[in-house]
């Protein structure tokens, strides 16, 4: 890989992470209402799930899909239902310590598996590949998953920490309650795209 081409690459991985998606909203909901550090494991998850994404889409795991359009539809399907599963999660969060609100954030393996769920992460990972890798080989998709790996945490990172911050402007339960539904919207809203995802 080039100098130029690597310089571009890493400025793809930062655009892609750091932007609005299905893992920042919920990086974001899970700061306010656990904290920075609880939030740790399900941020290590996102960079390490999608790093692996990454490598194994490189070496044809997206064929799969390819050749067996149930198997897209089977995803798709896993997809909405899944994250409607977690906005509805999000939607009913309260206060910290409060009843049903004492649950517990993403872990390492959960957030890891999402990625896979996850249409921003499978457009990620596909445009990584597809723009970056001059001459296809496992060093070549390796070193592509590598420069995901290096970028994507502390850009999701920016994440969980702007949710911790929030804590306190959200304390009161009416604010708390709000700022959950309207996560819990947007990540209903990130769902628009798996209707026209194509591999």
């Amino acid at each position: 890989m080039t100098y130029e081409l690597f310089l571009a690459l890493l400025g793809f991985a930062f655009v892609t992470s750091v932007t609005p998606g299905p893992n920042n909203m919920m990086l974001l909901a899970s700061g306010v209402n656990f904290g920075l550090r609880r939030t740790v494991p399900h941020m290590i998850g996102i960079s390490v799930g999608h790093s692996v994404m990454v490598f194994l889409v490189g070496l044809g795991v997206a064929g799969v899909f390819l050749a067996h359009p149930l198997a897209l539809t089977a995803l798709k399907v896993a997809a909405v239902g899944y994250m409607l599963w977690l906005a509805w999660k999000i939607a009913r969060s309260g206060a910290p310590g409060e009843g049903r609100a004492a649950g517990r954030p993403m872990t390492f393996l959960q957030a890891a598996a999402f990625q896979w769920v996850n249409p921003k992460a499978w457009a990620m990972a596909l445009g990584a590949v597809a723009a970056y890798v001059p001459a296809p080989s496992v060093g070549a998709y390796a070193a592509v998953a590598g420069v995901f790996a290096l970028v994507n945490l502390p850009s999701v990172a920016v994440w969980a920490a702007a949710g911790q911050g929030l804590r306190r402007w959200l304390e009161g339960p009416g604010r708390l309650r709000l700022f959950n539904w309207g996560m819990a919207g947007l990540l209903v809203l990130s769902l628009i795209p798996v209707v026209g995802m194509e591999m």
